[in-house]
């Protein structure tokens, strides 16, 4: 059983201002596998306060003194990899090799990849008469999801203190005890006091206080579409900036001359990454209507190959979803998918046969024939349900790929690599795999449309947190 009892504001662990806990539940067993604080009002005010009061002596320091502290962050991190990623497969319920290279691996490069880029970057420039310079926009508060907790967290602290910000972070209550350890971690690099603080609580009590609060100059908020128009509102009272990384419904693409069998087998894998329960899933297959029986046989194969079981074993492929409300969430999208007529090509709302009893497991689902205009298209199921959608030509696919209120991720498969990019170049999204390529750590991801606005990663994520400043000169 994992307690924690306090909370990091000002440099020390602090008891909270009530004594209401929050139970956290094991993804794999349904159990409770510990409690955390329910922060609220007072606690906000505690960590805004002491991020306010350390903002001015952090802003001073240097880029390459702030790099130096982010490097030691990821070192102590390092030092816990086997610890985070096995804790956040038990929150989360992603299978712990993968939970190692991801959900581990991920935040510790992200940490030492701003330590690097904040030496490099330029935080002033000459224009004609003026000096503009780049300077840190204040207090951040970064609100942050369940589904890759520590990654998220990781691409809004780290670019914000490389900035020269002070952070206030409040985790999701799902998936709260990485935060935990990053807290530890920023202790033992010795980060001066209130540069980050952390309050966990729910979104109602905690979340909203510190979108409100007057003394946070920007939030940073990765979650739902509903909850990134509450924060909207919330935030437009004190005209914060706010950066938001939404929902998505993301199409990927296959051409009449892409290779069937890798494009489909990798957009199911692409869909069913951490059970679907990914922002950038691709849970819309559009295939040509021609090939449609081939691509639904081969999607159900490829579905098929993805054991279900408990995220600690070693033969889990899928593991299960975070929570008895994302459980229910899904098997109720799977329903509705037969209710409103589409084909069910594989899985299917029953539990999934020899699941460990208790935790949140669904079958690995695939529905052909697929209209765009019905519900499991349209609407973020955020589990391992892909949709297959056939198309009649090119200009269908385009049509069918942009019909949605997101825009957050797509892919495109071709044999022409011209071609895949001329498509890739029309999809309203903010970031397109061609031909499977590569993740990239360095270039910008956020949306269009309702997946929201501002970038995270790289270069472009440090940019969020930075204001511009011009000094005229004269002679």
């Amino acid at each position: 059983m994992l307690i924690r009892d306090k909370l990091f504001i000002g440099g020390q662990w602090a008891a909270p201002s009530s004594r209401e806990t929050i139970e956290v539940h094991n993804a794999g067993t349904g159990e409770v596998m510990g409690r955390v604080p329910a922060g609220a009002a007072k606690d906000v005010d505690a960590a805004v306060a002491a991020a306010r009061a350390a903002f001015e002596s952090w802003s001073q320091v240097g880029p390459a003194e702030r790099g130096a502290y982010l490097e030691k962050v990821s070192a102590a991190l390092k030092a816990r990899a086997d610890e985070l990623a096995r804790t956040i497969a038990q929150e989360v319920g992603m299978p712990l090799k993968l939970a190692g290279r991801i959900q581990a691996g991920l935040p510790i490069a992200n940490f030492a990849n701003y330590a690097k880029l904040v030496k490099e970057f330029g935080f002033e420039e000459r224009v004609g008469n003026s000096l503009v310079v780049r300077e840190p926009v204040g207090v951040v508060g970064a609100i942050t999801p369940w589904n890759y907790p520590l990654h998220q967290i990781a691409l809004k602290v780290a670019p914000a203190l490389a900035a020269g910000c002070t952070v206030v972070l409040k985790p999701s209550e799902v998936a709260p005890f990485n935060a935990f350890i990053l807290a530890e971690a920023m202790e033992s690099a010795g980060l001066p006091k209130g540069v980050f603080n952390l309050v966990t609580g729910y979104g109602a009590a905690a979340g909203e206080a510190l979108v409100k609060h007057p003394g946070v100059d920007m939030i940073s908020f990765t979650g739902s579409t509903r909850a990134g128009k509450r924060i909207s509102e919330l935030a437009a009272q004190t005209v914060k900036r706010v950066a938001l990384e939404l929902g998505g419904k993301s199409a990927s693409v296959i051409l009449d001359d892409a290779d069937l069998a890798t494009a489909v087998k990798s957009t199911v894998n692409g869909c069913y990454l951490n059970s679907g329960q990914t922002c950038t899933a691709l849970t819309r297959m559009l295939v040509p209507e021609s090939k449609y029986d081939e691509a639904a046989k081969i999607s159900a194969e490829v579905a098929k190959s993805f054991t279900v079981g408990d995220p600690l074993a070693e033969t889990t492929k899928l593991g299960p979803l975070t929570s008895k409300a994302q459980l229910e969430r899904v098997r109720g999208y799977i329903q509705k998918g037969i209710q409103e007529g589409a084909e069910l090509v594989a899985g299917g709302a029953e539990p999934p046969e020899g699941a460990p009893a208790g935790g949140y497991y669904v079958r690995p689902t695939v529905f052909g024939r697929v209209k765009n205009s019905m519900t499991i298209a349209q609407e973020e199921i955020f589990g391992p349900v892909l949709s297959i959608i056939p198309y009649k030509d090119e200009e269908d696919a385009i049509r069918i790929a942009n019909d949605t209120m997101y825009g957050l991720a797509g892919a495109v498969w071709s044999k022409d690599d011209a071609r895949a990019q001329r498509v890739a170049r029309r999809i309203r999204a903010g970031q397109i795999d061609v031909n499977g390529g590569a993740f990239n750590m360095n270039a910008p991801f956020g949306g269009f449309k309702q997946s929201g606005h501002g970038r995270e990663a790289g270069v472009y994520g440090l940019e969020e947190f930075l204001e511009y400043k011009s000094l005229q000169l004269k002679g």
